[in-house]
């Protein structure tokens, strides 16, 4: 998805973080909206059968929940809750199996004790509780092969949530959650696929990283660090480039021992693998999103023979990139 205007900013530099959430193909729908009342907690939400369910072939989803009135929480078996009120956005970034709960105690409830199985043939609407304060909940999920939402780079806690500061920020999130509840609750009531989960989303994960707190190693450390972060934006903005260690080196205004040493430490990877997993997302990314030809992609990516090309991304992603194009889902891709 591109195009979708910030309404904040990262501290420091933003450059490689606005070129990577302007690059990022999210593919969303509401699914389920939940009337909950106190006193209520459900478990085994979320986990690889609701991705499998939801999205066949993927291993994970990002999971959202709109909270449009009352109060909850999530929290991963054996973790801690994280609490969202009304008018707050749950973000559960590897689509990890959790539980949910009201304000109140309440012995967990599997949640397939409440949820009809899929398919269905229209958006269900859960009622569940003691019939005390009810909570609105509009549940959504998303479906993205970003390098962003893969696990091992660890660039968001497994769950977090979206606290949007009065101002615009606030006045879109309003906005748009008021909108997600209509889209839930029409007649109708069928599975809808609108852009509002993709732009509600990268906008929570923008709010999210201008005020996460520090860490020490990361994908959001290294585009926020002073050395990488004029490096990563380098690579991410002319991944066709033929660079070497020193060209990266210089780009940082440093050497290339003490790049090489900041990126092993930051990233756990090298400059130069860091730059080939690069150019292997931006490949997928055209062969999902466009019908340009695989020579322009590898062009495009800095290969100058298809052949060579092909076997990097077939090592990558374990097929050749005419049978992982081929295997996307009829009508995924567009001019």
């Amino acid at each position: 998805m591109a195009g979708v205007t910030p309404v904040t900013e990262v501290a420091g530099r933003p450059e490689a973080l606005d070129q990577a959430l302007e690059r990022l193909r999210l593919e969303g729908a509401i699914f389920m909206r939940a009337e909950y009342s106190e006193s209520w907690t459900l478990e085994g939400q979320g986990g690889p059968m609701l991705a499998a369910m939801m999205h066949p072939g993927a291993e994970r989803l990002v999971l959202f929940h709109v909270i449009a009135s009352g109060r909850c929480w999530v929290a991963l078996p054996g973790g801690e809750r994280y609490w969202a009120s009304a008018g707050e956005v749950i973000i559960l970034p590897y689509g990890d199996e959790f539980m949910m709960g009201g304000v109140e105690a309440a012995t967990p409830v599997h949640i397939t004790s409440v949820v009809p199985m899929p398919p269905w043939t229209e958006m269900p609407v859960i009622r569940y509780g003691g019939g005390g304060d009810r909570t609105d909940v509009v549940c959504g999920c998303l479906h993205s092969e970003d390098p962003l939402f893969d696990p091992g780079r660890a660039a968001f806690p497994p769950a977090f949530v979206v606290r949007p500061a009065d101002g615009p920020a606030r006045s879109w999130f309003d906005a748009s959650i008021a909108y997600a509840l209509e889209e839930s609750s029409g007649k109708a009531r069928s599975r809808r696929s609108t852009r509002l989960p993709e732009l509600l989303v990268t906008e929570a994960l923008r709010m999210h990283l201008a005020t996460a707190p520090a860490v020490e190693r990361g994908w959001i450390v290294g585009l926020r660090d002073p050395l990488l972060g004029p490096t990563m934006a380098a690579i991410h903005a002319a991944p066709e480039r033929r660079w070497t260690v020193d060209d990266l080196a210089a780009e940082a205004g440093a050497s290339r021992s003490r790049l090489d040493a900041r990126f092993r430490e930051v990233l756990g990877r090298s400059p130069i693998r860091y730059l080939n997993e690069w150019r292997m997302h931006v490949a997928q990314d055209l062969l999902a999103t466009t019908d340009t030809t695989i020579a322009a992609i590898a062009h495009r990516v800095g290969y100058d023979a298809e052949e060579a090309f092909s076997r990097a991304f077939k090592r990558a992603h374990g097929r050749s990139p005419a049978l992982w194009r081929t295997a996307r889902a009829p009508g995924e891709v567009r001019p």
